[in-house]
């Protein structure tokens, strides 16, 4: 027998570290759209009322994601600005371009973890001799989606 739970789709592709784990990148106006969630001491409140949104106008304008890629930008303990990668630009929603040399590493467990990781990418861009401009967060999966791979990946990236 087999559980509808078990045979829901995914909302989230897996999640391959190596590509990003330790890595320099370098982008030349790579398209996001951008929007802004609610945050209670960084805590998101309507993330997924936001990404709902997102998905629609992508859907309706029939635009591929890029890499599932989704930066999130914690402006302040009250807010948050999500980046969506995408192929081309979305009409109604606020079309944006990152460029420029980062560097990303990857971090797997709780989000309690958090403020450890960020120590630790400190130390990593210490050691490399990089200096951060501008640092986001990919958290790669839902929650549901970590639960079901068993692993919850989280990406640091930094412009540097």
């Amino acid at each position: 027998m087999t559980l509808q739970s078990e045979t829901k789709t995914i909302c989230c592709p897996e999640f391959d570290p190596v590509p990003w784990d330790d890595k320099m990148i370098e982008w030349e106006n790579k398209r996001f759209i951008r929007d802004k969630v609610c945050t209670l001491f960084y805590m998101p409140m309507n993330f997924g009322g936001v990404m709902k949104r997102l998905d629609s106008k992508i859907t309706k304008a029939g635009v591929t994601l890029t890499d599932g890629l989704c930066l999130s930008d914690h402006t302040s303990k009250w807010n948050m600005d999500i980046y969506l990668a995408v192929d081309k630009e979305i009409p109604d929603a606020v079309n944006t371009t990152l460029s420029g040399n980062y560097y990303s590493k990857v971090y797997e467990g709780s989000f309690q973890n958090t403020g450890k990781w960020m120590k630790d990418f400190e130390i990593v861009m210490k050691s490399k001799q990089l200096i951060a401009k501008k640092t986001y967060m990919w958290y790669t999966t839902c929650p549901k989606c970590a639960k079901k791979y068993g692993k919850n990946y989280v990406v640091i990236i930094a412009q540097i």
